[in-house]
């Protein structure tokens, strides 16, 4: 029986997120005021994947976006977004980034970025596995882990940053399933205590990615997302929000206040896009305009 009844979130309203937003941007800032992530993203066989991660990075505000993804990514980012520095990766057997690149991107993660985002597209593979549980452990800076890189954690492991940064996790009903050892129908039966006792077991911001998304934190907050359609109901919508996530946590924000500013945002976005597109047509890439519509309203 659902315990969720005992619990009653705290649903994350448009006031919230302003409040925890910074009211503008300095005139006389450059691009490294805006902080550094490195995205550590794609794979041959998912290549989009990591171009609208960096998208949603680069349109959220971080002054320098990195991806660390095989060649073979490269064409499918490049020309639609020339601003992102690239590194390019050995692939594995399989078109994945290879463990063999641990020392490069360890490197690349010491020379000042303020995150590291991984996951999207990356596949999950024992390279994945190795990447994430190493690059997390050496990371000093708050880490975002999406996708692969939460399906390629071992259960009832999360590595922790150093400096007691935070990470940040966006798992679906399936892959919080993996995490818990459990079903999809325990999870949909008490996600709320499920979550929560999560993040506090982990010291972890757990954000469960559904159609009212659900947030977190190991204090024993819990809140729930007041926007979005069924238009984010495709492959390529949590990409983007891994990436807008990964921009905030890079400008230096609390996790809790990156967690709530992307999903809110993410969400007013899609509900702005579907009176544009249809909820039907919209893609994930069509938000893209809408964002910035409503940092344009703020003069942001």
């Amino acid at each position: 029986m659902s315990l969720e009844n005992k619990i009653d979130p705290r649903p994350i309203l448009a006031d919230d997120v302003w409040a925890r937003i910074p009211a503008s941007r300095e005139q006389d800032s450059h691009k490294g005021t805006f902080g550094k992530v490195l995205c550590i993203a794609g794979c041959s066989r998912y290549r989009g994947a990591a171009s609208l991660t960096i998208e949603g990075a680069l349109r959220s505000g971080c002054g320098i976006v990195t991806l660390a993804s095989v060649e073979e990514v490269f064409p499918s980012v490049q020309p639609r977004l020339p601003e992102c520095i690239l590194i390019a990766c050995d692939h594995d057997e399989i078109g994945g980034i290879a463990a063999s690149n641990l020392p490069k991107l360890q490197a690349e993660l010491d020379n000042g970025y303020s995150a590291l985002l991984m996951g999207p597209g990356m596949g999950n593979t024992t390279s994945t596995t190795d990447l994430v549980i190493n690059m997390v452990e050496n990371a000093d800076c708050t880490v975002v882990l999406d996708a692969d890189a939460l399906n390629a954690l071992p259960q009832g492991v999360m590595p922790h940053p150093k400096g007691g940064h935070k990470v940040i996790i966006t798992p679906h009903p399936g892959e919080m399933a993996r995490l818990c050892n459990c079903s999809i129908r325990d999870i949909k039966a008490d996600r709320y205590n499920i979550i929560l006792d999560y993040a506090r077991k982990h010291d972890c911001i757990v954000v469960l990615k559904e159609h009212r998304t659900l947030i977190a934190s190991p204090d024993g907050q819990l809140w729930i997302n007041t926007t979005g359609n069924s238009g984010l109901a495709r492959g390529g919508s949590g990409d983007i929000l891994a990436g807008m996530m990964g921009s905030f946590a890079a400008q230096g924000w609390d996790p809790l206040d990156v967690a709530l500013c992307a999903v809110w945002l993410h969400g007013e976005a899609a509900v702005r896009c579907s009176q544009r597109k249809s909820q039907t047509a919209m893609l994930p890439h069509d938000i893209f305009d809408d964002l910035g519509q409503i940092f344009l309203e703020r003069n942001l």
